[in-house]
């Protein structure tokens, strides 16, 4: 079973066939999505209200940099997994981020989940 089984993961991702593509993996690990949200306003109202456990995050949304949503997550204690195609260089601090370079597939995906989710201690 899947580490991510059962989990609610928030997506926030604005490319259509990704989002699609990322809510079928997810489901086929078990977990419960929450969104996608294809814009950051729709991210903030989902990572604002809802029950989430981890949150994938694009790290660009329609030109907009997703640091608002990744502010009320942080806020709210609830860990995150970026994507991004452009590679680690665009994150201030690498030790406190986690990341997934696009294009990803299931197995990457799963696994970086797991790290995320992994209690620290």
């Amino acid at each position: 079973m899947s580490v991510v089984a059962g989990k609610r993961i928030l997506v926030v991702e604005d490319e259509a066939l990704i989002a699609a593509m990322v809510e079928d993996m997810l489901k086929d690990l078990g977990a419960v999505v929450v969104g996608p949200a294809s814009t950051i306003e729709k991210g903030l109202a989902l990572a604002g209200s809802e029950a989430i456990d981890v949150a994938l995050l694009d790290v660009n949304v329609r030109d907009q940099r997703i640091d608002p949503v990744a502010d009320v997550l942080r806020g709210r204690g609830i860990p995150m997994l970026f994507a991004t195609g452009y590679g680690s260089n665009i994150f201030a601090d690498k030790r406190t981020c986690s990341w997934i370079d696009k294009p990803y597939t299931q197995e990457t995906l799963a696994s970086a989940l797991a790290k995320v989710l992994r209690p620290t201690g």
